[in-house]
């Protein structure tokens, strides 16, 4: 089975290039898979499950998840005992 790909140009501000060229590098895809896939993951429902899903887990263990961070961050949020002179 083979696609056939059509070409397409759009016109993007300086820095929002940048970013999604960026964006596409910290994923090892290429510009044009990313916007790819951004679109397709838009326009498919993908993103919407998924954000749906966060949400629940989110409303669920939220408190949980908060403790968590709290008993984790707790070492580096403690004062330093000063060192006698």
């Amino acid at each position: 089975m083979t696609s056939t790909k059509k070409q397409t140009q759009v016109r993007l501000e300086e820095n929002v290039l940048a970013a999604g060229k960026a964006a596409a590098a910290a994923r090892r895809l290429d510009f044009n898979k990313y916007v790819e896939r951004l679109i397709v993951e838009d326009t498919s429902g993908v993103r919407a499950a998924g954000m749906a899903a966060a949400q629940r887990l989110i409303d669920e263990h939220g408190a949980f998840l908060d403790g968590l961070e709290q008993e984790l961050d707790a070492p580096y949020t403690d004062p330093q005992p000063s060192a006698a002179a």
